[in-house]
């Protein structure tokens, strides 16, 4: 996951339209035939086509320009001229398009077989036979082909999992996934860790399987841009369902540092809280059961919780049942 990629900026551009012809029939009999110009091509469309085997934008990292072929125009003898190729630009599913320079939102890829228009190509102009008629039988004019459009667009991704990761550095996510499923994140005892999402299937029982992700630690303030902010948010909108990690050594207490972790996701997008999440409690190897009996009265109301250790196994099993059935809930 080195060569994670959630951001790039393309300059696209459509084909234009092929001119229609102006022409007018010739033969040894008809030295003065009627017209019989046609119509220019299409130009080509930019496609934006799903490509469920990709998690990242880096295939796109170093592309700049992508432009579609223009249209042909058309020709005498009602030849019609050959459309522009379209290009198709194969992304990873949760990959969202907007225009680079108003923000606006444009289209977004979020099942396997999306196969959307990014940019039309511009329409073939209609060549002189289209605009004969009883009272004008020799019209010497064409339409042109519409323009191209030109575009700088932004393309972001958003992972798609089913249970995303919620903590500060150091919470024990990246454990977590190592411990349920056979992803292989780097763990190391110091913030910001894990700098890119890390994806890994959990197997909770026969048949049963879903999508985790961890995704790089929050911080006090990430709603407003610090630390690694709006990047490691925007992955959490679509997760079906939040795990909040809080481990059992923390320095403030459970209920303080999870209405922290509230409190930043709720400035970011209010939305957000309407997702079902849970609680757990990690590292809990490193407290006996009278400790954790005493934790008990002050982890936060509203949310279930559940204490966890991926070091020594304790409740993963649980807590896999858990989300399973929150997920067949949800």
């Amino acid at each position: 996951m080195e060569n994670f990629v959630d951001y790039v900026k393309i300059l696209f551009r459509s084909g234009k339209g092929g001119g229609g012809s102006v022409h007018f029939y010739r033969g040894p009999a008809t030295p003065k035939g009627g017209p019989d110009g046609g119509d220019g091509g299409r130009g080509g469309h930019i496609i934006l086509k799903a490509d469920p085997q990709e998690w990242t934008l880096l295939s796109l990292k170093f592309t700049k320009h992508i432009f579609a072929k223009d249209g042909d125009g058309g020709r005498g003898g009602l030849k019609t001229g050959k459309d522009g190729e379209d290009i198709i630009v194969k992304v990873p599913l949760g990959t969202v398009a907007r225009d680079a320079e108003t923000g606006e939102f444009l289209m977004e890829i979020t099942e396997k077989d999306d196969e959307k228009i990014l940019l039309p190509g511009g329409r073939g102009g209609k060549g002189n036979n289209f605009f004969k008629s009883a009272t004008h039988q020799t019209p010497r004019y064409a339409q042109p082909g519409e323009p191209a459009i030109e575009k700088w667009i932004i393309l972001e991704l958003k992972i798609l999992a089913d249970v995303g990761l919620v903590g500060f550095p150091n919470a024990g996510k990246s454990t977590l996934l190592s411990a349920v499923t056979a992803a292989k994140p780097k763990i190391g005892d110091y913030p910001f860790t894990t700098l890119v999402p890390n994806l890994g299937i959990v197997k909770v029982r026969e048949g049963q399987t879903f999508i985790m992700a961890d995704i790089p630690g929050i911080i006090e303030g990430a709603h407003e841009g610090r630390g690694l902010g709006h990047r490691f948010l925007r992955h959490i909108e679509r997760n079906s369902i939040l795990l909040f990690m809080v481990p059992a050594d923390t320095d403030r207490n459970i209920r303080d540092e999870y209405a922290i972790l509230l409190h930043e996701l709720e400035q970011y997008n209010p939305e957000l809280l309407d997702k079902p999440r849970l609680l757990a409690i990690t590292k809990c190897d490193l407290i006996d059961d009278d400790l954790e009996k005493m934790l008990r009265p002050t982890l936060p109301t509203g949310v279930p919780a559940i204490f966890i250790s991926s070091m020594t196994n304790k409740n993963l099993q649980q807590l896999k049942d858990l989300l399973w059935k929150m997920l067949n809930e949800s």
